[in-house]
């Protein structure tokens, strides 16, 4: 996430989506993630949040970094126990095959669509190979500002599915759900979990 404004309302409103993204246990998709990592896994979630995604990983003993560019998610995702949690954009990502997987759980679909070629293949530079890469964005076409001021870029299946090829990796089984977020809109969503 590198959007100005989107990091002022995340700051603002950290502990407000806690409490949207807050549950009691993992959901199917974070299970069906957990399941398919190794054990003692080195994994960053990129784009955390809260830090709850961070925590339920780390809870099930993997080594977990939390990267976030706004500050308040940064200091609710480092009280998270066992996750190492850093102030960081998406373009901070350089490492070359250091994580087993990365969690980007709704974090890119806050960057422009012309940077989305270019994370995707930073994604894929960091993962060891075989490694796993989770993506979840809203589901539709084009960009817009929701109305608390937050960038949104939306996807569609093929394009996502194209992308994630064109990086190098290779999607797995897409998910379509629909859920409510900050803004109390429901809205449709997709996600995969990709294998360099």
């Amino acid at each position: 996430m590198t959007d100005p404004e989107t990091i002022r309302l995340y700051d603002a409103r950290a502990k407000d989506y806690a409490s949207v993204t807050e549950g009691n246990g993992p959901d199917a998709t974070l299970r069906a993630f957990l399941a398919a990592l190794p054990p003692n896994a080195r994994v960053l979630d990129l784009g955390c949040g809260p830090g709850r995604s961070a925590g339920i990983l780390a809870a099930a003993g993997h080594t977990v970094e939390a990267w976030d560019a706004s500050e308040g998610m940064v200091a609710l995702a480092s009280k998270q126990p066992g996750v190492t949690a850093r102030l960081a954009d998406f373009n901070a990502l350089t490492a070359q095959s250091a994580y087993d997987a990365i969690w980007a759980n709704f974090s890119l679909l806050h960057a422009p669509r012309a940077d989305m070629p270019r994370h995707l293949a930073a994604i894929r530079h960091a993962l060891k190979p075989g490694g796993l890469a989770h993506v979840a964005v809203k589901e539709g076409t084009g960009s817009q500002r929701d109305t608390l001021g937050r960038l949104y870029t939306y996807y569609t299946e093929p394009e996502l599915s194209l992308l994630l090829t064109q990086a190098d990796l290779t999607p797995g089984p897409f998910r379509h759900g629909e859920g409510m977020g900050l803004d109390k809109v429901m809205a449709p969503w997709i996600s995969v979990t990709a294998h360099a």
